[in-house]
């Protein structure tokens, strides 16, 4: 793993929009761009410039903030896609075509060689209007795998910077998805791009695996956020990439739970609790053994500091909470109880929590001190 050479390419602004129900307005487009940007992330595929109008007005939108970051347009092998990136400002393109037997099928009536005809053609196009290309190969971890190397070659050949895999459909396993970006990483002098899904939750481990196989370069979206059941997270990305292997990147991640709660309102979907890295509850503690845990050292039961993502820890009293945790919250409110007390509290935390279904708030649990010793405490 070159740790130098990976870069973080992402595409919340096309392919994470491309979820359904998901829409961003032109001022969201902008704000999302500005603020992937301002943290360090590399590149940006800000959208589809043929879809039409509104979404190049946006994508001129985002050209015209001049941010570091660089920018990428997403095409199909057409010459108009092609036209309708220049027309937005884009210095970047990529250009996707089917490479696996069903998509060949469904798209080029099972005709590879027009595809490939195809394909030359638009990156002759493009190349001729200074632009840079980058290639992707649809259905990738479908295809066959000669094949495969055949056209990433030629794009190569014909002049692209990168080739991009897609695992379109996830259906790839971490060692198979090794396996198949080493070959053609060890036949290529461009780098290669991982394109991951999560159809069957493993598209930050594939993602991975293919920069372990030497991959350079990674899409990814903010969330997760993408088609059917999303892409590979930015935040999961990013944070496995440092604290598994060491490598630091340019993302400020101090700011992913700020970036997280942008895309989320952006996108009107709501991060589930148990969102890795950004979830309400990545950090929280209620388990008596966990909880105990932590008090005495944080390490027992955190992979790493909380603040290293923008979060902090949180110990909650629920159903699972034991003695330690009561104690000590009250403690904190100024608020000493002996040890049947505690007990006592500690059994009317469960069943509230049990009636509830949910932990406790501070509030809710000074409710169930004894009245008395708590008037006394707060009023000394």
């Amino acid at each position: 793993m070159k740790s130098n050479l990976i870069q973080v390419n992402d595409t919340t602004l096309r392919d994470g929009e491309q979820a359904a129900g998901i829409a961003f307005t032109i001022e969201e487009k902008i704000a999302i761009a500005t603020f992937l940007d301002s943290i360090g992330v590399q590149e940006l595929e800000v959208g589809i410039p043929a879809m039409g109008q509104e979404e190049a007005t946006s994508i001129r939108a985002i050209v015209a903030q001049g941010l570091n970051a660089k920018l990428l347009g997403w095409n199909r092998a057409n010459r108009s896609d092609i036209q309708a990136s220049v027309d937005c400002g884009l210095q970047r393109v990529h250009i996707s075509v089917p490479v696996s037997e069903i998509q060949i099928a469904a798209k080029f009536n099972g005709q590879w060689q027009i595809m490939l005809e195809r394909l030359r053609d638009v990156i002759n196009f493009a190349c001729d209007r200074g632009l840079a290309v980058s290639v992707g190969g649809e259905d990738s971890s479908r295809a066959d795998d000669v094949f495969l190397l055949d056209v990433a070659s030629f794009a190569q050949e014909w002049g692209a910077f990168r080739f991009r895999f897609c695992d379109t459909v996830g259906i790839l396993d971490p060692i198979t998805t090794y396996n198949k970006v080493h070959q053609l990483v060890s036949n290529l002098t461009i780098p290669v791009e991982m394109h991951t899904h999560n159809d069957l939750g493993l598209a930050t481990a594939n993602a991975l695996a293919g920069i372990q196989a030497g991959a350079a370069s990674v899409n990814t979206t903010v969330n997760g956020l993408g088609e059917r059941a999303g892409n590979a997270a930015l935040e999961e990305v990013v944070m496995a990439l440092k604290r598994i292997y060491g490598v630091q990147t340019s993302i400020e991640t101090k700011r992913l739970l700020e970036l997280s709660r942008l895309v989320s309102n952006a996108s009107n979907c709501p991060v589930p609790p148990w969102k890795a890295i950004v979830g309400e509850n990545a950090f929280a503690h209620e388990a008596g053994i966990h909880a105990h845990g932590i008090l005495h050292n944080p390490v027992t039961y955190e992979p790493f500091d909380p603040e290293e993502v923008g979060r902090e820890r949180r110990l909650v009293v629920g159903k699972h909470s034991g003695r330690h945790l009561v104690f000590n919250l009250l403690h904190q409110q100024g608020i000493i109880l002996d040890s049947e007390e505690v007990q006592s509290v500690l059994d009317a935390v469960r069943q509230q929590a049990v009636a509830i279904k949910r932990s406790l708030t501070l509030e809710e649990l000074l409710s169930l001190v004894p009245q008395g010793r708590s008037y006394a405490h707060a009023n000394g």
